[in-house]
């Protein structure tokens, strides 16, 4: 089926514009408003430290609504009565095959470190490295962001067979899915989005590794109860967050690690490197190593040998 990709104008007011379509009988509006759009980044800081340029351009100067219309003549009849009302709608058409399965086209296998490798689930692979399979379609990373190939090249080094693992803000599941693949487990995951359980399942059954997680749905930092359920004594605990979330967890660090564990955490901006290890030490961390890739800092610690 072909469809009407239909973008309005909403001159800095796309309620009202939607309350106009909604009378109309439309629905399933997607709005664009930078006005929003800087509203959420002044107001929700603890989820990121760095919003692309690509996004924060698109926003520029946006007032829009958006919505999809068949492309039939009930479709054609209704920007009709929006041209009448003087919404002056543009128009794209759009089919499925544009919206279901051109997306995967921009997905590739993708190499990390020595060993590893990223694979979209609909793809073969038949390389040396080890196959980590992964739904691009689902909410969150693939890999492909220098925080994640970061911590997975540690994955690489530290998750060896026998290894419990805790990853911490765990979205898709790929950290952790890639030490089970790799031999270590059992892992256990956390986050506090409450489709993230479904998701790292859903990501681990195609890998066959679906056995070794437990995941809960939580906020580490604000939780005791939360934390006792985690437990303590891993071999490695994995935290690619942001610097916000990461500086005060790291009180909490030593207590989950193994006397001879490793900590790494990564999603650090530049600019917040100093203060996150500041923090890191200040909690009784040694760091080992720290390494950067563009703008992104990861540091790898263990604890003081005192604890």
């Amino acid at each position: 089926m072909d469809w009407l990709e239909i973008s309005i104008d909403a001159h800095g007011e796309p309620e009202a514009v939607c309350d106009t379509l909604t009378g109309l009988g439309a629905e399933g509006f997607v709005i664009q408003d930078e006005a929003d759009f800087h509203s959420f980044l002044e107001n929700n800081t603890q989820y990121w430290d760095f919003v692309d340029d690509d996004l924060a351009q698109s926003f520029s100067g946006a007032s829009r609504v958006k919505l999809w219309l068949s492309d039939d003549e009930e479709g054609r009849a209704m920007i009709a009565q929006m041209e009448k009302l003087g919404l002056a709608p543009a128009v794209r058409q759009v089919s499925d095959a544009d919206w279901e399965n051109n997306w995967r086209d921009y997905y590739r296998p993708i190499e990390i470190g020595e060993r590893l490798v990223i694979v979209p689930q609909w793809q073969e692979y038949d390389g040396d490295r080890t196959p980590v399979l992964l739904d691009p379609g689902l909410l969150f990373g693939t890999g492909d962001h220098p925080t994640t190939k970061l911590c997975l090249t540690a994955v690489e080094r530290y998750a060896v067979p026998g290894c419990r693992v805790l990853d911490l803000g765990c979205g898709s599941g790929i950290l952790g899915i890639a030490a089970a693949v790799l031999g270590a487990g059992p892992v256990t995951a956390a986050d506090v989005d409450e489709k993230a359980p479904d998701i790292v399942r859903s990501n681990a059954a195609l890998n066959g590794v679906e056995g070794a997680f437990t995941i809960y749905v939580g906020d580490v930092v604000a939780s005791g109860r939360l934390r006792q359920k985690l437990g303590t004594g891993f071999g490695l605990v994995l935290a690619n967050i942001v610097a916000d979330v990461i500086i005060p967890l790291a009180p909490f660090v030593p207590a989950l690690l193994a006397s001879d564990g490793v900590f790494v955490c990564s999603g650090i901006i530049d600019g917040r490197e100093e203060d996150t290890a500041a923090a890191l030490t200040e909690a009784g961390l040694q760091i080992q190593e720290h390494r950067q890739e563009q703008e992104w800092h990861c540091f790898i610690c263990t604890k003081e040998n005192d604890q």
